[in-house]
């Protein structure tokens, strides 16, 4: 009877672990830069389960390389939900066609928990840019073959540029930033003639003035921008649409799993936290643990489309 004891002791021991779970402060890691979409989201999400869960939720930002380095060193953590990572499509889908070798697997390297919500990017200029709509601007861009550059801190930047290009067909210099705040800056500042910029710091950008918005990325207009068109008024097929998403490494206990994810659906379900998702550009758009992992199958497999579509080199 010893060995049937000692299999009830090893299958109550995830249970009891789950039970306790966290009993110490868990690192969030953010793989682009504070001040990003991704880490806003995180920020908000983050401070949620620090108060379902009771123990601090701790943002820890790594950007660079489109978010693989941190993808990478989330998948080598230990599976234990104290390291656990705010995804997007970029390090989650897109990185599998923009790098020609990953140090990482996107699908089975990671433990998909939740899929918080979708956002879009906003082709900005800046007030005193000469071309007041986007047929103007696709007009004033193609009258200057090559003498305009733009910047990309995203994958999804990266090719809502190259897929404006092609479909407008453009001649401007690309300019790659480690995240989107930079390029914001540089556009300001004049370094750079126009860059993509996701909804949450556009529309903080077009409130105070600094920025202007001329077109949106997603295939329709946005209840959160509807006074901005949609690129695709103009370019037919163009729709580029980001995604917010909760993993962990390979192999996360299923009951840890389920504890993370159901104390995400409780927060997103609350009317003032889809208030604030609003305020920092994203549609909550829940996903469970099975439903992410194919969401995030596919995705890999959409985004080889729209890479192999946008023209661009895999680096």
């Amino acid at each position: 009877m010893k060995w049937l004891t000692s299999l009830l002791l090893a299958l109550a021991m995830p249970l009891a672990h789950s039970q306790t779970y966290p009993s110490k402060p868990v690192k969030l890691v953010v793989p682009f830069p504070a001040g990003s979409a991704t880490d806003q989201v995180a920020r908000l999400t983050g401070a949620q389960l620090q108060q379902a869960l009771g123990q601090p939720f701790v943002v820890e930002n790594k950007a660079g390389a489109q978010g693989a380095i941190a993808a990478a060193e989330v998948a080598r953590s230990a599976p234990d939900g104290y390291t656990l990572m705010l995804t997007t499509n970029t390090p989650q889908a897109a990185n599998v066609s923009l790098f020609k070798k990953l140090t990482y697997d996107p699908v089975k390297d990671f433990t998909p928990i939740t899929r918080y919500g979708t956002t879009s990017f906003i082709l900005m200029v800046r007030p005193d840019f000469p071309a007041k709509n986007l047929k103007e601007f696709l007009a004033h861009v193609r009258a200057q073959p090559g003498k305009l550059s733009s910047g990309y801190g995203s994958a999804g930047s990266q090719v809502s540029l190259a897929m404006l290009k092609q479909l407008g067909k453009l001649d401007v210099v690309d300019v790659p930033y480690k995240g989107i705040p930079q390029t914001i800056t540089d556009t300001m500042g004049g370094q750079l003639a126009f860059t993509f910029v996701d909804m949450a710091n556009a529309l903080a950008q077009q409130k105070g003035g600094k920025l202007r918005g001329l077109a949106q990325t997603a295939g329709k207009r946005s209840s959160l921008a509807p006074d901005l068109p949609a690129i695709a008024e103009e370019l037919p097929g163009y729709e580029i649409i980001a995604w917010f998403a909760l993993v962990a490494p390979a192999k996360l206990p299923d009951a840890i799993v389920q504890r993370l994810h159901e104390a995400n659906m409780k927060a997103l379900a609350n009317p003032e936290i889809k208030e604030k998702f609003a305020l920092v550009g994203t549609d909550v758009a829940p996903m469970g643990p099975a439903e992410l992992g194919k969401f995030i199958q596919a995705e890999v497999a959409n985004w080889a489309k729209l890479v192999k579509l946008a023209g661009i080199q895999p680096e």
